[in-house]
């Protein structure tokens, strides 16, 4: 496989990134404030891009550098190098192309992915169709795209686990590849093999399948489809063990409006101990994108014996969660652009909720707990609460701006080193000012035991640890020592 220029890799991230984000040219360029023909031209190799419009891009399509990154190593190489050149085709004419049916099924075994992707083509113009381009797009932290980058850069996709096959009609056919990065690949399917050619003709129609698969520590819990073509009818299923307790839910974005629930519902059936989430739609807009995530409200911790697991801190490290010396829990979370950024915003919710779940498995929580965004390594303003009474909370961008009612003093634990816990003084009551998930500001009011959960989980968010916040000359005693597991807060005179 040929190395790919500075060039061809800045166009690959900026093609993956406006995906992601589900922009097209024109929809971008009115965002860095560039003309569409800018961006045609930069995305076809006819115009090296500038830094600014990279800065920009990066910026807009919130992309976490990678961008910013490609541009640096395109500006290390002598401007002769991205000289004009006649550049292949990118896209599929979409005019030739009809969808009459498009079925995706998505399979997980508890350690695996394998997508499963079948369409139904029509040729409806009038020349024949000889290849077909598709895209392999992972993300493993939606809503840190910064995390997700380096996790890929330590971890890259890889041909050898995608094992990708592809056929026309029931017979294998090949692939070329047109961008290789380490989260993102894209190549064209090319209606031959070995023993010949099989192009679809202007009038006729075939299957087009195509599978990979992909290992869950590279794969998010999220899977999309996009409208590239005019399409009949859109139908996905998604495939988990039952043991998992699956919990899915579906959005639809459009290029002019904010994500909303699916119109139609996602039906459910047990069988065989997996549970099927099927979910279909008749004409699709065009560019529509239609995404469906889920969390595992029983996740297995793999390869791990909890009860094999020495301490309370290596129980809360199995099922996710980061552990204290890890420079995220002691560096301030970036905030939410509300509402720009409501869909990275739900789904760091979503991963919030589900490792609250496992975290309840192996903990019985009777004071209530709270999950923070940097606790499962997300350095974003989100954090969770989970009162006693069974209310859920969720604060974007929380600031505690007064306290009052005096001073109490109570025992605490925190995820990120469970095996103490540590006598805190908190304010009776506090003001808290948040971002709802539509941008509005509120102030909440939270007394006694709220106030003590969501200052917690507040003070994660600036970087610190309750350890900061004890007593000088007081120091967390060990869980085998700590007597009040289970049970409540106790309330009585505050200290003024």
């Amino acid at each position: 496989m040929a190395e790919q220029s500075p060039a061809e890799e800045f166009v690959a991230e900026l093609k993956r990134w406006r995906d992601v984000r589900g922009l097209s040219q024109t929809a971008l360029a009115q965002l860095v404030g560039y003309t569409p023909s800018y961006i045609s031209k930069v995305e076809g190799q006819q115009q090296r891009p500038s830094r600014e419009f990279a800065e920009l891009a990066d910026e807009k399509l919130r992309a976490g550098g990678a961008i910013r990154r490609a541009a640096l190593a395109l500006d290390a190489k002598p401007r002769a190098a991205a000289a004009p050149r006649a550049a292949a085709p990118t896209e599929q004419p979409s005019a030739s192309l009809l969808v009459e049916h498009e079925d995706t099924t998505l399979h997980y075994d508890g350690r695996t992915y394998r997508a499963t992707q079948r369409r139904r083509l029509c040729n409806t113009g009038n020349e024949p169709i000889t290849r077909y381009l598709i895209r392999i797009s992972v993300d493993r932290y939606p809503g840190n795209p910064e995390r997700s980058n380096a996790h890929y850069r330590a971890n890259p996709l890889t041909w050898e686990e995608i094992n990708l096959s592809a056929s026309v009609d029931g017979e294998a056919i090949g692939w070329r590849v047109q961008h290789d990065r380490d989260a993102f690949k894209e190549l064209w399917l090319l209606f031959e093999n070995e023993d010949g050619r099989y192009p679809l003709y202007p009038g006729e129609s075939a299957w087009l399948e195509y599978s990979y698969t992909v290992g869950d520590e590279k794969w998010g819990s999220w899977f999309q489809r996009a409208i590239r073509l005019p399409t009949r009818r859109l139908g996905v299923r998604l495939d988990f063990p039952a043991e998992l307790e699956p919990v899915v839910w579906g959005t639809e974005t459009t290029m002019t409006a904010e994500a909303f629930p699916f119109r139609n519902p996602i039906r459910s059936a047990t069988e065989n101990g997996r549970v099927l989430y099927s979910w279909s739609t008749d004409e699709p807009p065009l560019h529509a994108r239609f995404r469906l995530e889920w969390k595992f409200r029983a996740k297995p911790i793999k390869e791990t014996n909890l009860n094999a697991l020495d301490t309370a801190s290596a129980r809360m490290q199995a099922i996710g969660i980061v552990q204290e010396g890890d420079p995220i829990l002691t560096t301030p979370a970036r905030l939410f652009s509300l509402p720009a950024e409501a869909e990275d915003a739900r789904r760091v919710v979503a991963e919030l909720n589900s490792a609250a779940d496992r975290a309840a498995t192996v903990h019985n929580f009777g004071k209530g707990m709270g999950i923070a965004a940097p606790q499962i390594g997300i350095d974003r303003a989100a954090a969770i609460i989970r009162t006693p009474e069974g209310e859920s909370i969720t604060l974007f961008n929380p600031r505690i701006i007064e306290e009052s009612g005096g001073f109490d003093e109570q025992y605490e634990g925190c995820l990120s080193f469970f095996d103490v816990r540590g006598m805190v003084p908190r304010p009776m009551s506090i003001s808290v000012e948040h971002t709802d998930i539509d941008g509005q500001q509120r102030i909440t009011i939270f007394e006694r035991g709220h106030a003590r959960l969501v200052a917690h989980e507040v003070d994660h968010l600036y970087g610190e640890l309750y350890r900061s916040k004890m007593r000088p000359g007081v120091e967390p005693i060990p869980v085998s020592e700590y007597r009040g597991t289970g049970s409540t807060w106790q309330y009585g005179q505050a200290k003024q």
